[in-house]
C-alpha cells in the first residue's frame, strides 16, 4: 500500500463528502457538510475498527500521521488501542491538572476584568465574539499548545470580509492568551500578537477595511428636524434632543444620572468609567439642555431619563427606534455628533475647540501634553452657539 499519498494543499482543495486514504489505515473523512475529520482504519481480533484522531482544524497531516504511526505501534505489541488511549488521557489529566482549556481562560480573564469595562455591552461583545468565531476551533484546546496555525485559523476566513470584527478578535484572543502567560497556563510567544509577527502574515486592517461613516443629517436640516423632534412627547425625545444638543456619546446620555448634574454652574460632569478615553468630561449645560432637564427633575431620584417600569436608564436602542418611527432610516444617533462636527468646521471654530467638545484625544501626544486645559469657558460659548442654532432655527 502506498505511503503519504494526501499533501497539506491536497487537503485543503478536498470539497466533496468521502474518506480519503493517506495510506497504512489513516484516512482523512469528509462529512455531507464538508466537515473534515481524521480516522484509522484498523483490524483487531478479526474485527475491523474506526479510531477518531480529531478534527483538521485542531489535528493537522503531519500529527494525524504520528498518532496513526502510534497506533501501527501498539497493534505490533498486541495492545489494544483504544484501551491505550484510555490509559495516555488518564496520564495527561494527572499530569495536566492545572492547564486551562481557551474557554476556561477566557471565562476567568473576563471575571477579572469586567468590572474595570465600561457596560454591560462591552461584555457582551467580548463573550459574543470568542464564542462565535474562536471557541469552535480552540475553545476545548489547552492554551499551552495553541500555535500561530491555530489562530490564523480562526482569522483568515473573516480578516477580508469582516475585518474590525477580525481585528478586534485578534486584539481578544491576544490579550487571553498574555493573562494566561502570566498565570502559568502557557509559555513563549504570543500567536495572535500583531506586531513583528502577524503582521508578516495577513494584511493591515486599514488596507483592507471599508470605513463606514455613521449616517448623519446635512447640519442645515438639523432645525427643521429639532421641529419634529420636539412634537415627540415621551422620554426618548427629550433623551435625544439632549444627547444632541450637548454632543455627547449615546450611553453617556442614557446613563446620566441628577448627581452628576450642577444646575448652578451649569455643568454636567460624566465620569471617566463612562467616558471613550476613560477620562471625566466636562460638559457645558445650555439654555436648551437645562430646560429639558428641569422638566425632567422629579421623575426619578437617580437617573435623569429612566425606565420607570424597570426602575433603571433606557436602553440604548430608544433613541434609535424614534428615529425609526419618524421615518428616519437614514441617520443614526451617533450620526449627530458627525453633524455637529460639520457644523463647528464651516462655522470656523477651532478645530481643538470641537474635538475637546465631543471627547476626542487630540491628534498628537506633543498636542495633548501642551494643551492641559479642557477651554471650558470657550467650549460653553461654541455649545451654545450649537444649541442656538439647532433650536432657534427650528422655531424660526
Amino acid at each position: 500500500m502506498a505511503i503519504e499519498k494526501l499533501t497539506a494543499s491536497k487537503v485543503a482543495r478536498i470539497s466533496k463528502p468521502g474518506k480519503y486514504g493517506d495510506g497504512n489505515g489513516l484516512y482523512l473523512q469528509v462529512t455531507k457538510t464538508l466537515v473534515k475529520s481524521w480516522v484509522f482504519r484498523f483490524q483487531m481480533n478479526g474485527i475491523e475498527h474506526y479510531m477518531g484522531l480529531g478534527p483538521l482544524h485542531a489535528v493537522n497531516i503531519r500529527e494525524a500521521r504520528e498518532e496513526a504511526h502510534k497506533i501501527r505501534a501498539c497493534l505490533v505489541r498486541k495492545i489494544d488501542p483504544f484501551q491505550y488511549r484510555k490509559t495516555i488521557v488518564a496520564m495527561n489529566k494527572s499530569n495536566n491538572k492545572h492547564d486551562k482549556t481557551f474557554d476556561e481562560c477566557v471565562i476567568e480573564y473576563i471575571a477579572h476584568h469586567k468590572h474595570g469595562w465600561k457596560n454591560i455591552k462591552h461584555l457582551k461583545q467580548w463573550e459574543n465574539s470568542l464564542r462565535t468565531y474562536a471557541s469552535p476551533y480552540i475553545g476545548k484546546m489547552f492554551v499551552r499548545t495553541m500555535t500561530t496555525a491555530h489562530v490564523l485559523e480562526i482569522l483568515e476566513p473573516i480578516w477580508a470580509t469582516k475585518t474590525e470584527t477580525a481585528s478586534r478578535l485578534r486584539e481578544r484572543i491576544e490579550r487571553v492568551l498574555s493573562w494566561a502567560a502570566v498565570c502559568g497556563y502557557r509559555e513563549g510567544d504570543n500567536p495572535a500578537r500583531w506586531n513583528g509577527h502577524l503582521q508578516e502574515l495577513l494584511p493591515k486592517p486599514s488596507r483592507i477595511k471599508i470605513i463606514c461613516h455613521h449616517p448623519s443629517i446635512p447640519y442645515q436640516e438639523i432645525g427643521e428636524f429639532f421641529r419634529r423632534l420636539n412634537a415627540q412627547k415621551n422620554i426618548g425625545a427629550r433623551a435625544l434632543e439632549f444627547t444632541i444638543l450637548t454632543a455627547c456619546r449615546t450611553s453617556e446620555a442614557l446613563y446620566a444620572r441628577w448627581q452628576e448634574i450642577d444646575f448652578q454652574q451649569r455643568i454636567w460632569i460624566i465620569p471617566g468609567e463612562r467616558t471613550k478615553n476613560r477620562r471625566p468630561h466636562r460638559v457645558p449645560l445650555t439654555d436648551a439642555a437645562l430646560k429639558i432637564l428641569h422638566a425632567l427633575q422629579g421623575e426619578h431620584p437617580d437617573w435623569v431619563f429612566p425606565n420607570r417600569e424597570r426602575n433603571r436608564p433606557n436602553h440604548e436602542s430608544i433613541m434609535l427606534d424614534l428615529l425609526r418611527k419618524m421615518n428616519r432610516f437614514d441617520i443614526t444617533v451617533h450620526g449627530f455628533r458627525s453633524t455637529f462636527r460639520v457644523w463647528a468646521a464651516e462655522k470656523g471654530y477651532p478645530r481643538e475647540l470641537a474635538e475637546l467638545a465631543l471627547a476626542h484625544k487630540l491628534a498628537s501626544v506633543v498636542e495633548e501634553a501642551y494643551q492641559r486645559s479642557d477651554l471650558f469657558e470657550r467650549r460653553r460659548v461654541l455649545m451654545q452657539d450649537w444649541s442656538d442654532w439647532c433650536v432657534c432655527i427650528s422655531s424660526a
